[in-house]
């Protein structure tokens, strides 16, 4: 399932630190803005240690769930559409 994580965080360092863990999660199509194609449990974890990242008296994070079928229907103007990862790499 696509996963997309966005976040409004005022405080450069929390900003900076959310944004390069999230790296190795998904690909940042924006500024604040990742998409991820994440498991259930891989979403829980990633919920849980951002959790722990951020303060939530002042930053605000967001994570929503895209269905299979509203990923296929996506319009993207500007960079290519949501794209799992490879089920494989060879090396």
């Amino acid at each position: 399932m696509l996963v997309v994580v966005v976040y409004d965080i005022p405080n450069d360092k929390r900003r900076t630190k959310l944004s390069n863990f999230l790296e190795g999660y998904g690909r940042r199509v924006q500024f604040s803005v990742f998409e991820c194609f994440l498991s259930l449990d891989q979403m829980r974890q990633l919920y849980e240690k951002v959790k722990k990242l951020v303060e939530p008296v002042e930053d605000n994070v967001r994570f929503y769930w895209i269905s299979e079928e509203a990923v296929s229907r996506a319009l993207v103007i500007g960079s290519e559409a949501p794209q799992p990862p490879p089920k494989y790499y060879v090396i």
